[in-house]
């Protein structure tokens, strides 16, 4: 049976849902991120799109193309419970759904176009069903694969032109035979893995696109690319991707990061913010009832060069008091007096909870002590929030500055002061990378 699958994407969601409470602001350019010299683009409204601005952007750089445009800072919760309630409208369709973000998820119909119609028609149906209940629109790509399903949605955006917003088709389908026609004329830029130095290599030996990719000779593509990434490029060039649509994905890793509005050289305030971040760490590790046996310091300085200092345990762990002591003795490896401008907390090799017996009573009476303050301490958050209760050392003139995963997710505001910082999962491109 030839798949049917759906690549759903919700159009300029983050503004599209901070104009359903800001209706006033319909048809002007919209940006939602950081505010601050450090901020970075979330999203932007078609209307500000005309003006080059793009997610992931510097704000700064934004402003700049952009100066009248409305910044919006941006309420992750807000778009996370909207986004559950677009899940559950996919959810009435099949059980066959995996998010890539909030605001877009591959779904597999396969199974149900006899209860509800083929490809083309469930895509309109859940348009309809996302435009009624919750006022957004959404873009659906339709094809016998994932690769397919994802650029047929960008087909059917909306697109920015020199004359304003052209509204998109909403839904395009590409038809089992229709592959390689939709395909080959693109430019051979837009197949995943095709990234500026793949692309420089390309070209210069005169494939500009997906056809030309397609009719590479493949040990033309193999001494260029090597032989692994010319089998896989080659085979997206023809259409061909067998992934599943993977509707439960277990985590590979749980982080958080901070970007401050000023570097950090002091050893106390860099220990103060990797507290946070343990705590935050640790704090998601046990909501997913998971433990971690590999964390990782990520560090980047401000002339932008990262590190990362990683320890390996053989007995994981998912307490804010025994991640810190495995980060505490990398803390003496970064060069402070470069200046920090970013700090991170990654806690990867994860798994379920789990303790090896010990004959040391003392041990397991000390693990055992820690297992019940962490519960207590999430007891407290769930009841009172995030801010109720955290490590002393957090504490400062605002009160206790917990991670929270969703301020400030975009940059940190500049007029918090240097103590108030960016939590995020991602790293943002810098100013000065994308001005390069």
């Amino acid at each position: 049976m030839v798949r049917s699958v759906l690549h759903v994407d919700m159009d300029a969601f983050y503004v599209s849902v901070e104009l359903l409470r800001r209706p006033e602001l319909r048809g002007r350019p919209v940006v939602v991120g950081g505010a601050g010299r450090r901020g970075v683009v979330a999203a932007a409204s078609y209307e500000a799109r005309r003006y080059g601005v793009y997610s992931a952007m510097p704000s700064a750089i934004a402003r700049r193309r952009c100066p009248h445009a409305v910044f919006l800072h941006g309420d992750h919760a807000l778009y996370s419970a909207t986004s559950t309630q677009v899940s559950e409208i996919f959810n009435r369709f099949t059980p066959l759904v995996e998010p890539l973000s909030l605001d877009e998820a591959f779904l597999d119909v396969t199974g149900v176009r006899h209860l509800f119609g083929d490809a083309r028609t469930i895509g309109e149906r859940i348009r309809s069903q996302i435009s009624d209940e919750l006022s957004l629109s959404c873009s659906v790509g339709a094809a016998p694969n994932k690769f397919l399903a994802k650029l047929a949605s960008v087909a059917a955006k909306p697109q920015v032109t020199a004359s304003g917003v052209r509204p998109g088709e909403g839904v395009v389908v590409i038809e089992p035979g229709e592959e390689q026609a939709f395909l080959h004329p693109l430019a051979v830029g837009r197949i995943w893995g095709v990234g500026p130095v793949t692309l420089e290599r390309l070209e210069a030996v005169g494939i500009h696109t997906v056809g030309d990719l397609a009719g590479a000779d493949g040990a033309l593509l193999a001494s260029v690319l090597g032989a692994r990434q010319a089998t896989h490029l080659a085979a997206l060039a023809v259409g061909h991707d067998d992934r599943p649509v993977e509707p439960e994905r277990a985590s590979r890793s749980i982080s958080h990061e901070s970007t401050f509005a000023h570097d950090l050289y002091d050893e106390e305030a860099i220990r103060q913010q990797i507290v946070r971040m343990a705590d935050g760490v640790a704090t998601r590790l046990r909501a997913g009832v998971l433990a971690a046996r590999t964390i990782t310091l990520k560090a980047r300085y401000g002339d932008f060069t990262t590190i990362t200092r990683s320890v390996t345990v053989a007995e994981p762990v998912s307490s804010a008091p025994d991640i810190m002591a495995l980060v505490a003795p990398l803390l003496g490896q970064l060069h402070r007096e470069r200046g920090v401008r970013l700090l991170g907390v990654v806690a990867s090799k994860l798994g379920p909870p789990h303790r090896q017996l010990s004959f040391d009573d003392l041990d397991e009476v000390r693990h055992r002590d820690t297992d019940r303050a962490a519960r207590a301490i999430d007891e407290v958050r769930s009841r009172f929030g995030t801010g109720a209760i955290g490590p002393a050392s957090t504490l400062d003139a605002g009160g206790l500055n917990p991670v929270r995963q969703s301020a400030d997710a975009w940059g940190p505001d500049d007029l918090r002061g240097p103590r108030r910082v960016e939590d995020r999962d991602e790293t943002c491109e810098t100013e000065r990378r994308a001005e390069e």
